[in-house]
């Protein structure tokens, strides 16, 4: 059931506006599944105290897309120490205080973590952090945050509280800033990588943004070279293996925000929509689709130090652009899986089988994938403690050795065991 109640609002200098407040009552099971030993015993806690709590943010959406939240946070109107007060009495352990600063206190209750926020509105804002003082009006709390479909509020009876059509732009499956997506954006740049990542989870088709949202991402772009790789790279891994990736990098593209999150600025965009065509029914790493846009292994070092990726990311990135025309499937021999097994073998890395699996989705391969992927690398049956046996003791004559019964193995299509194998050495 749906109650509106108008109220004024106040957001900055752009003055006072009408805004509906739509509440509803969500029954679904997904929503009573949250309902554990410790969440109930978190309520029962914030009731008697007589301090509102309420579930926040990306829980809400996912709620109401009728899917069960990997993680629920919640807002309240107790402040950090009210919240201290209130758990140390009733015995209740808090854990990580990192983020007390920012309104956050993690409890314990029956062997489950809750991060429990404060109400918050900014007084402060550069562009990649904020000030914050804590308030107790909700609406304002909602104000200061992204998007629409991110700044609900759940009560634990069910009620939804939504006061900028949040639940309306989920229907219709839109993403939209609260208010003015310029004020939005300057408060935290990151927000228009955010942007561009929901518009991946929640619109149906590509291509249809706002103009003005454009605007505001083309005009404030260059803000994002402020904000750390490391978040940018949260943001960006997630985009681009979501839905309409090659989509929204071509915007990334075409709203010049290239150059600041540290992809090259005249990326091969064509190659990227190409690979990401081949590769997006097979759950691709990010790294894949991101290689295609990379025309030499040194653009991938310039990612890196903006980025700061992971050793295998860029491990992988760096495989991707060298092997990509390099290695592939042999025309003329009827075993196509041949060249890719060989590398394997013959690479001896742990995750080599990972990184060629990789390449054939880059590269469209799906048969090829299929086959790697229920292939068993095969052990190499002969030791160097097998050749000391037979009286050979160099350690060069053993290297040397090894390697000339690995070649005759590779041509067995790894089939021959150690006896004979052991039998091609000459006495």
């Amino acid at each position: 059931m749906w109650r509106r109640v108008l109220r004024p609002q106040v957001t900055g200098t752009a003055g006072f506006f009408w805004r509906s407040l739509f509440t509803m009552k969500l029954k679904s099971s997904e929503f009573q599944s949250l309902f554990t030993d410790g969440l109930s015993g978190l309520a029962e806690l914030f009731e008697k105290h007589q301090y509102e709590l309420r579930i926040a943010g990306g829980a809400v959406r996912d709620l109401l897309s009728g899917k069960r939240p990997d993680d629920v946070d919640f807002a309240t109107t107790a402040t950090p120490e009210e919240m201290k007060r209130m758990f140390l009495s009733a015995g209740i352990r808090m854990i990580n205080n990192k983020g007390e600063k920012h309104g956050t206190i993690t409890a314990r209750v029956h062997n489950e973590n809750f991060e429990v926020t404060t109400l918050r509105v900014d007084v402060e804002m550069d562009g990649r952090h904020a000030e914050v003082e804590f308030t107790t009006d909700w609406q304002k709390d909602a104000e200061r945050r992204d998007l629409t479909i991110n700044s609900m509020f759940l009560g634990l009876d069910g009620t939804l509280y939504d006061y900028f059509k949040g639940h309306e732009d989920l229907q219709n499956r839109k993403v939209r800033f609260v208010g003015s997506a310029e004020q939005r954006i300057q408060e935290d740049y990151l927000r228009i990588l955010r942007y561009l990542r929901f518009y991946g989870r929640v619109v149906l088709e590509p291509g249809d943004h706002e103009p003005e949202t454009l605007d505001a991402i083309r005009n404030n772009g260059r803000g994002l070279a402020a904000i750390s790789g490391e978040r940018i790279w949260v943001e960006l891994k997630k985009m681009v293996v979501g839905n309409h990736a090659a989509h929204l990098l071509e915007q990334i593209y075409d709203l010049e925000l290239a150059q600041y999150i540290g992809l090259p600025p005249d990326g091969n965009v064509e190659e990227m929509k190409r690979v990401w065509e081949n590769a997006k029914d097979h759950s691709p790493k990010p790294m894949t689709v991101l290689a295609a846009l990379f025309r030499c292994p040194e653009e991938v070092e310039k990612m890196d130090v903006r980025l700061k990726v992971s050793r295998e990311e860029k491990t992988l990135a760096v495989f991707l652009v060298k092997q990509r025309r390099e290695l592939h499937k042999s025309q003329d021999d009827p075993d196509s899986l041949k060249p890719f097994a060989d590398f394997i073998i013959d690479s001896r890395e742990m995750d080599s089988k990972s990184k060629v699996c990789e390449l054939l989705k880059y590269q469209g391969e799906d048969k090829l994938l299929a086959e790697l992927s229920r292939w068993t690398i095969p052990r190499f049956p002969v030791s160097g403690h097998d050749l000391r046996r037979m009286g050979i003791t160099s350690g060069k004559e053993i290297g040397s050795t090894l390697q000339e019964l690995r070649d005759i193995w590779k041509k067995s299509r790894y089939q021959m065991e150690k006896e004979e194998l052991l039998s091609h050495i000459k006495p």
